[in-house]
């Protein structure tokens, strides 16, 4: 037996909310209401899959209730019901996330194919997400972490060259996962039974790092009292990656060219060509084309390396993704060190979101990872983070000048407004960021403006008629 969706029927008819009921019972799990309230608390509660919306509720916009079903859950179904007949006003409310419309009276043949049409769709994009959900796992366990468009780019790209033995070029700004995007490639790739080696060029001095990629024999140099396998021959049929390849000495850079072009290697102190089918990847936060023209790298070797290049989004680029990596790190912390913290509050998240990281993904880890050690509360607060994350646009929580006056026995109505406007002036009228800031939606924002105004200018000539009459 399959899921049995549940229903939501909202009209301020109770004749025709009960009429509904009566003949969708046997197909769904029906629940009705006849108001915003009422329709807003059950659907909250029962994690409702379709909704039957009435245009009109009363003195309630069913547009409103609409905007509000699709910001707790934009995957349900609405279907929008009127009575007026009015095209545009439907057509509108589609634009605004609703799956169909229906006009009154309302045919019962119709409704049951709208709503099979509508579960038919959820079904089918929850196949979509499944195996979307298996593919993002995949690269999930390689440490890629994110849904954001950019995030998808680079997973799209990992997926057409990991089977591949073509040189990928891996470039982006310190702390983007570079490294882990070669895993993904690896692992995920027809050479993941094979060895997986890593180098970095700017970690081995210049004199050494010749003896670290190709070997060497025996006596090739003062010390070498052994034979040692270079890097390129310990990845021979696997991976080979070149961290911060722009900082390889030039003169070496023109060894490694032979080896790319040629595929073979010649250990110092040897004579002995060797094979090698090593697949090479490589990455630097450098822009090639100013250590080209300044003479710091081949050109001819550039383009040897740069066949396909994965450029890596910075976190300010994605930053949708950051609640998603907040929670897979405060996992990872967890385990590490033995804590319990379950989660992150609004506000600290909020802050987050905004800052920008200048040490991208790793900046954040190491963040969270600092928050773990000191924090003694189950959730992370705005106050467990480091100060310059609370500060954006001149807003610190801290700086008594950004503090809003709440006075014993105020209306709350009056304290929300004198947040909204406090804060909209601070952020010297951006709309977007205001509503951002408040945890409100723009509609919302612009809904207690209009309010507000409304308000002043009634003031205005209350006053002017008593100026008159005085």
């Amino acid at each position: 037996m399959g899921k049995v969706f549940k229903l939501l029927v909202i009209d301020d008819e109770e004749s025709i909310c009960s009429s509904l009921a009566f003949a969708l019972e046997n197909e769904y799990e029906v629940f009705t209401a006849s108001n915003e309230k009422n329709a807003i608390d059950l659907f909250t509660t029962h994690e409702i899959d379709l909704v039957l919306l009435d245009l009109r509720l009363g003195k309630t916009d069913g547009l409103e209730v609409l905007t509000k079903i699709k910001e707790l859950r934009p995957t349900a179904m609405v279907i929008i019901m009127t009575a007026y007949g009015s095209i545009r006003s439907s057509v509108f409310a589609m634009k605004k996330g609703a799956f169909y419309y229906i006009t009154k009276p309302i045919n019962i043949e119709e409704v049951k194919a709208l709503l099979n049409n509508a579960t038919n769709y959820i079904k089918l994009s929850s196949r979509v997400e499944h195996y979307a959900d298996r593919f993002f796992r995949e690269y999930e366990q390689a440490g890629i972490i994110g849904r954001s468009q950019t995030v998808r780019n680079v997973f799209s790209m990992v997926e057409k060259v990991r089977n591949t033995d073509t040189n990928v070029m891996i470039t982006g700004e310190s702390g983007t996962g570079k490294e882990l995007v070669a895993r993904a490639i690896h692992f995920t790739g027809n050479r993941k039974n094979e060895p997986f080696e890593v180098i970095n060029c700017a970690a081995i001095p210049p004199n050494l790092l010749e003896s670290e990629l190709f070997g060497h024999e025996r006596g090739a140099f003062t010390g070498a009292l052994r034979r040692k396998q270079g890097i390129f021959e310990l990845a021979d049929k696997g991976t080979l990656f070149l961290d911060e390849i722009c900082e390889m000495d030039i003169n070496l850079q023109s060894k490694l060219l032979r080896v790319v072009q040629e595929k073979e290697i010649t250990p110092l102190g040897s004579t002995i060509r060797k094979r090698i089918n090593a697949r090479i990847l490589c990455a630097t936060n450098r822009n090639f084309a100013v250590e080209i023209s300044a003479g710091r790298f081949r050109e001819d070797l550039y383009y040897r390396l740069n066949v396909i290049n994965i450029q890596l989004p910075s976190l300010r680029e994605r930053p949708e993704d950051v609640p998603l990596l907040v929670r897979y790190f405060i996992s990872k912390y967890n385990r590490k060190m033995g804590r319990s913290i379950e989660g992150i509050n609004v506000e600290a998240l909020e802050a987050l979101c905004r800052y920008s990281f200048k040490g991208n993904v790793r900046e954040l880890e190491n963040i969270i990872e600092r928050v773990l050690v000191l924090s003694n509360g189950p959730y992370i607060g705005i106050n467990d983070l480091p100060a310059e994350i609370c500060m954006r646009q001149g807003m610190n929580p801290n700086n008594p000048q950004m503090l809003i006056p709440v006075h014993v026995g105020e209306r709350m109505e009056d304290i929300e407004q004198r947040v909204i406007l406090y804060t909209l002036k601070s952020l010297k009228g951006n709309r977007r960021e205001t509503a951002k800031t408040l945890n409100i939606s723009e509609r919302s924002l612009r809904y207690k403006l209009k309010e507000y105004s409304l308000k002043t200018e009634k003031i205005a000539e209350t006053a002017k008629f008593a100026d008159i009459k005085g």
